[in-house]
């Protein structure tokens, strides 16, 4: 499995790193891309920065996985017009780049799987590609995703098939975890989890099963 771990100006590096290495150890092939090709991306940690070794490149990849953005969080009613330090500014400029187009090119693909942490699920909504689709995000970006037609679901991690979303910037191990056993099996994962010593939090919400009655 080939595994594109996508980069873009302000992007929040606990997102990135976490699952990288987890798929990197569980046996995937894991590299770091943004849409503009290779160059030193700034986080949106000040001082932390990472560099793409090459373009996003759909054709290629099996996974792409899409992190949130680290940045400041309004508080209260603190007016946001023209701040351009918050998570939301960040997540929104990307779709001013080559990025929305390069994913939509990954999920039109057979066989490959978009994944995304924490607000990754924002930059695809804001970029019209998962209307209608069962996804999740951070807890303060669940009404974007709604105000987007996405089908909203409170859960760590929601598998909707060639689309798997994750919560906050934590659950991206799990998401890892989760298509590592997808991908290789559960010994793989096992193996993974005990290396890492980190216990999986949470059921893997799938559109599958009886529905819950009163629950």
């Amino acid at each position: 499995m080939h595994a594109q771990f996508v980069l873009f100006d302000g992007f929040d590096p606990l997102d990135v790193l976490a699952p990288y290495e987890t798929l990197g150890v569980g046996g995937a092939e894991v590299s770091l891309v943004c849409a503009e090709g290779p160059r030193e991306v700034p986080s949106g940690v000040r001082g932390v920065s990472l560099r793409a070794g090459a373009v996003l490149d759909p054709d290629r990849a099996d996974l792409v996985v899409v992190p949130g953005a680290a940045g400041r969080v309004p508080a209260g009613d603190e007016e946001e017009d023209g701040a351009d330090d918050t998570v939301a500014a960040r997540l929104a400029r990307t779709l001013g780049t080559p990025l929305p187009g390069l994913l939509k090119a990954a999920m039109d693909r057979p066989g490959t799987t978009v994944a995304t942490v924490c607000g990754g699920s924002q930059v695809l909504a804001g970029a019209g590609l998962i209307g209608g689709r069962h996804a999740t995000t951070h807890a303060l970006g669940l009404d974007a995703l709604w105000n987007a037609g996405v089908k909203v679901v409170d859960a760590r991690v929601v598998d909707d098939g060639d689309l798997v979303t994750a919560a906050g910037a934590t659950s991206g191990l799990d998401l890892a975890l989760y298509l590592l056993e997808r991908e290789f099996g559960p010994r793989v994962a096992h193996a993974v989890e005990r290396l890492l010593a980190h216990e999986r939090r949470g059921v893997v919400w799938r559109a599958a099963g009886a529905v819950p009655a009163g629950v």
